[in-house]
């Protein structure tokens, strides 16, 4: 049965008595980035800290790095299990915590020394019925030099509900800080997701209580080759999947005809980018163009965090820029 399932949603979201916070990070095959993501942890201001690495079945040098990294950091706690998929080892992690906030960082990403305390901090200060904190980030590549972003109006903190963040993820899970008692309400990760896994949790988190931001960037998230995120058949296959969830769960009734057609529509804006990602132009321009027949009245771009009139942009460089990537691709 999966863990989602079984979990009592009524469960009271009740204020951790520990300050402590346990950091799982989930580790397949990144030997060439976990030192950092652990030792970046490890260098938090916020104590007590627990690390804890779940070696998801790796068959590069990752159980001899984390041999080696447990020699550099005595506490650290290494648990390897079979390959069960990125949503598995979060949940191994989660059962494995000791404290009674949990964070989560991926094996390719780092954390600024701030980010923890910066964020418990925040948490205790809300109501104890706020389940989750989040941070901005930004991105670097695979050395760690930092990537270009895109010009956005400041979001400042703010709360999600739980459609906002169904209509688009607000965060990346490196950057959510959580109560224990949010997955005893929510359930854990839906190991039935290989992608959106996150969005679907931080959907069923915030379904008992909005969500908090804190526009800081106090995350490192690396862009490289073998993200997971580059899979645009997956995400959006998984997309569906936490959709059609949201409805079951009547987060959004289905024919709130207001909400899912502007929904819908920055889906495919989103899948234009993905196809245009993987140098398949075609795709990226059709999605981009249904984007805007979908819903062909302005969105909140500050609320998206984009440029004033993304979409039309989006297919507007799609289009003039269309030759250019097919020859690249070539």
């Amino acid at each position: 049965m999966n863990p989602a399932d079984s979990a009592a949603s009524s469960a009271p979201l009740l204020q951790s008595q520990t300050p402590g916070v346990s950091v799982v990070i989930p580790a397949y095959n990144y030997a060439r980035f976990l030192g950092s993501a652990v030792r970046s942890a490890f260098a938090q201001r916020q104590r007590p800290v627990q690390v804890i690495v779940v070696d998801d079945g790796s068959t590069d040098d990752t159980p001899a790095l984390c041999a080696a990294l447990q020699r550099e950091f005595p506490d650290l706690l290494c648990i390897r299990q079979q390959n069960a998929g990125l949503s598995a080892a979060r949940n191994t992690g989660i059962r494995s915590a000791a404290h009674g906030l949990i964070a989560f960082l991926d094996a390719d990403d780092e954390w600024h020394p701030e980010m923890l305390d910066t964020l418990v901090s925040d948490l205790l200060r809300q109501t104890p019925g706020t389940p989750l904190v989040a941070c901005n980030c930004y991105r670097i590549d695979a050395s760690g030099i930092p990537i270009g972003e895109k010009k956005t109006l400041p979001r400042g903190a703010r709360s999600y509900s739980a459609r906002d963040i169904l209509f688009k993820t607000r965060f990346m899970p490196s950057c959510a800080i959580v109560r224990r008692a949010a997955f005893d309400a929510a359930g854990l990760f839906d190991t039935s997701l290989r992608s959106s896994e996150d969005r679907d949790m931080w959907v069923r988190i915030a379904s008992l209580a909005p969500v908090r931001y804190v526009d800081l960037p106090l995350v490192r998230v690396r862009k490289h080759g073998s993200n997971m995120s580059r899979n645009s058949g997956r995400m959006r296959a998984a997309m569906r999947t936490v959709r059609r969830k949201a409805i079951h769960a009547n987060v959004v009734p289905l024919y709130h005809i207001a909400f899912w057609l502007p929904l819908l529509a920055v889906d495919h804006f989103q899948g234009g980018w993905m196809y245009w990602d993987e140098y398949r132009p075609f795709l990226a321009i059709w999605h981009a163009l249904l984007s805007v027949l979908l819903w062909p009245f302005p969105l909140d771009h500050r609320d998206l965090h984009e440029p004033p009139f993304f979409r039309i942009r989006a297919a507007a460089r799609f289009i003039l820029q269309a030759p250019f990537r097919i020859r690249r691709a070539k």
